[in-house]
């Protein structure tokens, strides 16, 4: 996902999508520990959308209350 199409989300999608990855990370950290992980890169993928998600989720914030 990139973040043009997180843009064109509502906030409410994009804090449903932001609570499924995060539930994801929660179960690829479980695999790592117990040795069932294969793809690690995942792991980063997941971060890093994340982290996306939340900053298009401030920027609409910013911009609600700039206006």
């Amino acid at each position: 996902m990139n973040a043009q199409e997180l843009k064109t989300k509502s906030p409410d999608q994009l804090r449903d999508e932001l609570v499924a990855l995060k539930k994801e990370a929660f179960n690829l950290r479980f695999q790592q520990a117990s040795g069932q992980l294969e793809n690690t890169a995942r792991m980063r993928a997941v971060r890093r959308d994340v982290a996306r998600i939340q900053t298009v989720l401030n920027q609409k914030a910013a911009e609600a209350a700039a206006n």
